[in-house]
């Protein structure tokens, strides 16, 4: 058993956006990756992504809408992307946005200028 301290995670930052690191193949969790995301409200809108495997937002906080075409989703809410389907989360509200993010362990990410990535917070 591996215990995530939340004042321990590791802690990524992109503009607007903050990433904190939960379970992952590095803290203990082969198959899993999850992290809280704080979207902030002045985040420039970011060019849709896709992922090669399901992703699962869940908010806890504030509003976010789903790009492209997405419905406003606040607290309670959740949205399955499934793999392939172009993504960017926008800050809808006067405040931080807070969400869950789940998806499979060894994923990869296609940015809108083809290049390729494996995020840090999901390793």
């Amino acid at each position: 058993m591996t215990v995530i301290r939340a004042a321990e995670a590791p802690r990524f930052e992109l503009p607007g956006a903050e990433f904190t690191a939960l379970a992952a193949p590095s803290r203990g969790s082969a198959g899993l990756c999850t992290w809280r995301l704080s979207v902030h409200p002045d985040r420039p809108e970011p060019e849709p992504h896709t992922l090669d495997q399901d992703e699962v937002f869940m908010v806890l906080s504030g509003t976010v809408r789903a790009t492209p075409d997405g419905a406003e989703l606040g607290p309670g809410d959740a949205v399955v992307v499934p793999a392939g389907e172009p993504i960017a989360l926008v800050n809808t509200g006067s405040t931080a946005a807070e969400l869950y993010v789940a998806i499979r362990a060894g994923f990869t990410g296609t940015m809108a200028d083809g290049s390729t990535i494996s995020p840090p917070w999901a390793q």
